[in-house]
C-alpha cells in the first residue's frame, strides 16, 4: 500500500469508531433525500514530495488528470463558467451551477478578481524566504455578492526551504471517499499544485501538508468504505509507489504547463471502481 492508503484506512476507522453524525445537513441526495454524515474535526496528513510520497490511493481508481485539469480552471485559466470548465474537460461541477451557467462569485473567479496566483509567484521569486505567502479563496465580498458554494479546499500557504518549496492547504470540510480523503482528488491535485509552483519559480517541490478541518464519510457511502477496508486487508505488499512526474523545464511559464506534461507512473489501482452518489 501506498503512504496515502495506510492513511487512508486510519481515517476510516477513525471516523467509523468516533465519528458524530450531524444535524440537519444541507446537502441532498438527488432524490431529495438528506444526505447525512458521519465526521470528525481536524485531520491532518503530511507527504514529503521529494521523498516520494506522491498522495494518491490505490484502493479505487482517482481520476487525477480530471483533477489537476479542475486545478487549471482554478489557477491557471481561472473561470466560474460551466461552460468554460466543459471545455477544459471538468463536468462534475454541473450539479452546482447557480443558475446563470456558473458557479458564482467562487473559486476561480476569486483567483481572478485578485490576481492571487501571479501575486504569489512574483511574492516567491522576488522574497523567497518571507512569510506572507497566503493564497485565499475565502473572500467575504465575493461569498456575498453571489449565490454557489462556499470554497472547500480554500487556503494554501507557501514557504521556500533551501532547494525545496512546501505548502500546506487548508479545507474547511472534505466528503473523504470521493474527494478530501488521503489520496484521493483533493490531495493529487494540491500536490500536482505544488509542483507547477515549484517549477516555474525554480524550485523542488518539498513537503505538502493538508488539513481538513471537519472530514465526513456519507450515510450512502459506508458499504464503500467498508469495501475499502477489506481492498486494504488483501492488498498483498508495499512494492507500489506511484509518482507523478512534470516534464517540463524549471522556469517555464505556469500558464504553458499543460495536463501533457503531467506523467503518472507506476499506478495501478485495484479494481472494479466504486461508485459513489453525491451530496448536492
Amino acid at each position: 500500500m501506498t503512504k496515502a492508503d495506510k492513511l487512508l484506512v486510519q481515517d476510516i476507522h477513525n471516523i467509523l469508531d468516533n465519528g458524530y453524525k450531524d444535524v440537519n445537513p444541507r446537502p441532498r441526495y438527488e432524490d431529495g433525500t438528506p444526505a447525512y454524515t458521519i465526521s470528525v474535526n481536524h485531520v491532518m496528513r503530511k507527504y514529503d514530495l521529494s521523498k516520494g510520497e506522491f498522495p494518491i490511493c490505490t484502493l479505487r481508481r482517482q481520476a487525477w488528470k480530471t483533477g489537476i485539469r479542475e486545478i487549471f480552471t482554478i489557477y491557471q485559466h481561472p473561470t466560474n463558467v460551466l461552460s468554460e470548465m466543459r471545455e477544459l474537460g471538468v463536468t462534475w461541477w454541473d450539479p452546482w451551477d447557480i443558475g446563470d451557467g456558473t458557479i458564482g462569485q467562487r473559486y476561480g473567479a476569486t483567483v481572478k478578481r485578485y490576481d492571487l496566483i501571479h501575486n504569489l509567484i512574483e511574492d516567491i521569486k522576488k522574497d523567497p524566504y518571507g512569510r506572507r505567502k497566503v493564497v485565499s479563496l475565502w473572500q467575504e465580498t465575493d461569498l456575498h455578492e453571489t449565490k454557489g458554494l462556499a470554497p472547500c479546499a480554500f487556503l494554501t500557504m507557501w514557504n521556500v526551504r533551501g532547494e525545496y518549496l512546501d505548502m500546506s492547504m487548508i479545507q474547511r470540510s472534505g466528503d473523504m471517499l470521493t474527494a478530501s480523503g488521503a489520496g484521493g482528488i483533493n490531495e493529487i491535485q494540491y500536490a500536482a499544485l505544488l509542483m507547477m509552483i515549484a517549477k516555474v519559480t525554480g524550485y523542488e517541490p518539498g513537503v505538502f501538508t493538508h488539513f481538513v478541518a471537519n472530514e465526513q464519510i456519507y450515510d450512502r457511502h459506508m458499504d464503500n468504505a467498508q469495501e475499502m477496508l477489506r481492498r486494504a486487508d488483501v492488498m498483498a505488499d508495499d512494492s507500489q509507489h506511484p509518482v507523478l512526474v512534470l516534464n517540463k523545464e524549471k522556469g517555464c511559464r505556469f500558464e504553458d504547463i499543460t495536463i501533457d506534461d503531467f506523467e503518472m507512473q507506476d499506478y495501478n489501482p485495484m479494481k472494479p471502481q466504486l461508485t459513489f452518489e453525491l451530496g448536492i
